[in-house]
């Protein structure tokens, strides 16, 4: 089966690895097929608070953990330049405002983006769309799908309660549009039954197939999602600041953490113990 893959096509629409600019890459690359090309400038990004997230829950069968990390939605909207048909049929250029209603999971440690998903509106459109990134190496023919849990649901299954009734759980399914270098977008339609859900509902668990054959879930808390949606977006540029000291944090951890390992390694050598699985043996005299 094919797997997710850097698309080279694709990858000149793609300005950072921020999940925001990839999610209005793929919108762009909608627009473009729906004769409306459009090329906005990259938009800044936002953590979703000071300190470094978490990585993702640990994980059953699908189904998020007790303790996971409940991460905030943040609206974030862009202007952008694009050439659409005016009454006369004539191209013509617009400025139009794109919105995101975006949540991102960051594993704490590398960096990397685990899961991220976004509801995407184009102004002056009435067809809105809910998108999905997951990493690289997933199976993009067994496509991508989604369980939407209610609240109370959301909460039972957190504290690793089982479901009694599945009966209110609903299923989504997302199929691939674009694969770059942070990872590879699903999106379908945002329906006003799924914008509801989305409002309503506890959380959601992402899954695919990965490259050994075998589903991987990812959950996305709802919380926050409502208010996001409905408010102001937040600013560009503090949003973008707050992103790059997170990553600095992230980087600065990482040099921590190889310092420290190196210094064990020393140690042991010094020592005469027996190195560490993987590392490299002392060197004779």
């Amino acid at each position: 089966m094919a797997h997710c893959t850097l698309q080279s096509a694709a990858a000149g629409r793609v300005w950072h690895a921020g999940a925001v600019a990839l999610a209005l890459a793929v919108g762009i690359a909608g627009l473009t097929t729906s004769a409306v090309a459009q090329a906005p400038a990259p938009p800044a990004k936002k953590a979703p608070d000071k300190k470094a997230p978490a990585a993702a829950p640990a994980q059953k069968d699908g189904q998020p953990q007790a303790g996971a990390p409940q991460s905030a939605w943040v609206k974030l909207c862009e202007k952008a330049a694009a050439m659409v048909k005016g009454k006369d049929g004539k191209d013509e250029k617009k400025d139009l405002s794109i919105c995101l209603t975006h949540h991102e999971r960051l594993d704490g440690n590398t960096g990397m983006v685990l899961v991220s998903a976004a509801l995407r509106q184009i102004e002056g459109q009435e067809k809105q769309a809910f998108m999905v990134m997951v990493p690289l190496g997933m199976m993009i023919q067994a496509g991508m799908r989604a369980t939407l849990y209610p609240k109370d649901a959301w909460e039972k299954v957190q504290k690793n309660e089982k479901l009694a009734d599945e009966s209110k759980l609903k299923a989504i399914k997302l199929a691939f549009t674009l694969c770059h270098p942070a990872g590879c977008t699903a999106e379908m339609e945002a329906t006003p039954e799924l914008i509801s859900d989305l409002k309503t509902g506890g959380g959601l668990v992402v899954f695919t197939i990965n490259a050994a054959g075998a589903p991987v879930g990812f959950p996305v808390p709802l919380n926050g999602f409502e208010q996001s949606f409905a408010g102001e977006p937040v600013d560009n540029k503090q949003y973008g600041e707050a992103r790059r000291a997170l990553m600095q944090q992230i980087a600065a951890r990482q040099q921590e953490l190889m310092a420290e390992q190196q210094k064990k390694m020393e140690e042991q050598q010094k020592g005469g113990a027996t190195p560490a699985p993987g590392a490299a043996p002392a060197q004779k005299k």
